[in-house]
């Protein structure tokens, strides 16, 4: 059995992205196991800024060709500067490790480059930078679901979402929905 279908077979990757939308990513994210003291409401706060401002911020090209020539110079330079930031809070010592990631809103696998040593069931957060031009992250209330060996010595670590707020709930999956969204339009260019 190949690594691709022994992941796709596992209970955990079926209770957390079996007839769901789901996508696979690459982000800074942590978990630190302890008492789930998540900031839901900052989290909550951060999604919704962060679609209004992605909103804006479209990538769909007719409609940054209706902005006026200064105003894409300004967003350019805006650009420019959150990616600096950016790169200054990643170089930082308590940055958040970059990860490759499968995400649902029930929950999140992360590639992990050695064991965890976490135990299922252990509850704790899950620190994530939803935007790759956001130096800020989330934090969402996860436990262990499971742990298995990948392939060149990597291990998936499966995170089960805690008991969400509604309004952090709704903000999670329309942010899923625009990163899947996205993920498909650059499939698409690049055919």
């Amino acid at each position: 059995m190949g690594q691709a279908t022994a992941i796709a077979g596992h209970g955990a990757e079926i209770e957390l992205f079996s007839d769901t939308l789901s996508c696979d990513v690459v982000l800074p994210a942590r978990f630190d196991p302890g008492p789930a003291m998540a900031a839901q409401h900052a989290a909550e706060s951060l999604l919704h800024g962060l679609a209004i401002a992605e909103d804006v911020r479209s990538d769909d090209n007719e409609e940054r060709g209706e902005l006026p020539q200064s105003m894409q110079r300004v967003e350019a330079k805006l650009d420019l500067i959150l990616g600096v930031l950016g790169k200054l809070t990643r170089a930082r010592a308590d940055a958040l490790p970059v990860r490759h990631a499968r995400w649902s809103h029930r929950g999140l696998r992360l590639d992990l480059p050695a064991t965890s040593g976490f135990s299922t069931g252990d509850s704790g957060v899950l620190l994530l930078q939803p935007a790759d031009w956001l130096s800020d992250h989330i934090e969402l209330p996860a436990r262990v679901l499971a742990e298995m060996p990948g392939q060149d010595g990597h291990h998936h670590l499966w995170l089960r979402f805690g008991t969400l707020l509604p309004g952090l709930h709704d903000a999670l999956e329309r942010h899923l929905f625009r990163l899947h969204r996205r993920q498909i339009a650059e499939a698409r260019r690049l055919r």
